[in-house]
């Protein structure tokens, strides 16, 4: 035992510590430094995952940061890249689960939750629909359209097209702003009218228009937009 690393114990601590009060009894630089351990785990890892924190901001936004930007921090190879993309994609898996197959009006919270979690910390804009049947259950949730840090193309007649071919009644348009105010623009809120116009001539039902960013979210509903 003495002639252990002196990370193991403080790691076997971490581990328990992790296991008896879960993960909100952690700092986000631990949390990452479980994670990282995973991967890396013949080295002490508290320096990397605090220097990632530093770099990056949260855990969050760790996990969420493009593979090649990770490749440029000293010390973090591709077995923990990997991990951390794993990380990622478990979140968003669990989340879409939460929402899949539910009637999303009455799970909001969980609704917008999935949407940060797919979308917040991307760093160009996405716009994302979520359609939905006569009960407001989700049937597909589709990208519909990838941007650039500040601007995605969106066409009206495209967004009902596909909502008719879906065999949607109702949609929930949602996109990210990658600068992290979740405001809408002009241009959001002309194309939102624009597609809410069309759907009700085709009969489809635009129920919200969220977007999200890492400062929190805007919802055209609750500020009277829609």
């Amino acid at each position: 035992m003495a002639d252990q690393p002196h990370y193991i114990g403080h790691r076997k601590r971490l581990r328990e510590r992790f296991l008896k009060s879960g993960a909100e009894a952690l700092a986000d630089y631990e949390l990452l430094e479980l994670l990282l351990c995973i991967a890396i785990p013949r080295r002490d890892v508290k320096p990397l995952a605090k220097s990632l924190i530093d770099q990056f901001g949260s855990f969050a936004e760790v996990i969420t940061a493009e593979p090649a930007r990770l490749k440029e921090v000293k010390g973090l190879g591709e077995g923990a890249i990997t991990a951390l993309k794993i990380a990622q994609a478990s979140a968003l898996r669990l989340a879409r689960e939460q929402v899949t197959g539910k009637p999303v009006l009455s799970s909001w919270q969980t609704l917008l939750s999935y949407c940060r979690s797919a979308m917040a910390y991307n760093k160009t804009e996405q716009f994302r629909i979520l359609f939905l049947d006569r009960k407001n259950v989700l049937i597909v949730d589709e990208v519909q359209q990838q941007g650039t840090v500040d601007h995605t193309p969106v066409y009206p007649r495209e967004v009902i097209k596909r909502a008719l071919e879906l065999g949607a009644s109702a949609i929930i348009l949602t996109h990210n702003h990658p600068s992290g105010d979740p405001a809408p623009s002009r241009d959001d809120i002309a194309m939102t009218r624009e597609i809410v116009e069309a759907g009700k001539r085709l009969g489809v039902t635009v129920h919200d228009h969220v977007i999200v960013g890492k400062k929190g979210h805007a919802s055209f509903k609750a500020m009277g937009l829609l």
